[in-house]
């Protein structure tokens, strides 16, 4: 099978070569060509998330996004960060989430808590 680790760019761009010719027609799992596909998809995937780590949103920019997924507008957070006023508040950057809303936005909203506790990257520069 004559695989090795991905350790250099150049590695990189041949996994990314030798995967992306299985993309229009995947092998089957179990044959030594979907062997090897899972192989590369697991290098090339480690390759990436060491040397192209994504970062995650800002609490703000992760409410916004999941506001913009859901159709929602300020008026439907107001269960989960309290009145208007607060709501504008936050999304303004102006006041931070407290313990009990990031709770609720991640119950009610489905927004990863490790989005909403994060420090608010945007906020600190202003």
């Amino acid at each position: 099978m004559d695989i090795r680790p991905i350790r250099t760019d150049a590695d990189y761009r041949a996994a990314l070569r030798e995967v992306s010719a299985f993309f229009d027609q995947e092998p089957e799992p179990g044959t030594p060509e979907g062997d090897r596909f899972d192989i590369l998809l697991t290098l090339v995937e480690a390759y990436e998330t060491k040397h192209f780590p994504v970062d995650l949103p800002d609490p703000v920019e992760a409410i916004k996004f999941r506001m913009e997924q859901g159709g929602l507008t300020p008026k439907d957070l107001e269960p989960m960060i309290g009145r208007m006023n607060r709501v504008y508040e936050i999304l303004n950057r102006k006041r931070p989430l407290t313990l009990a809303m990031i709770r609720r936005l991640h119950e009610q909203l489905g927004i990863p808590a490790e989005s909403l506790i994060k420090k608010d990257e945007a906020a600190r520069m202003t």
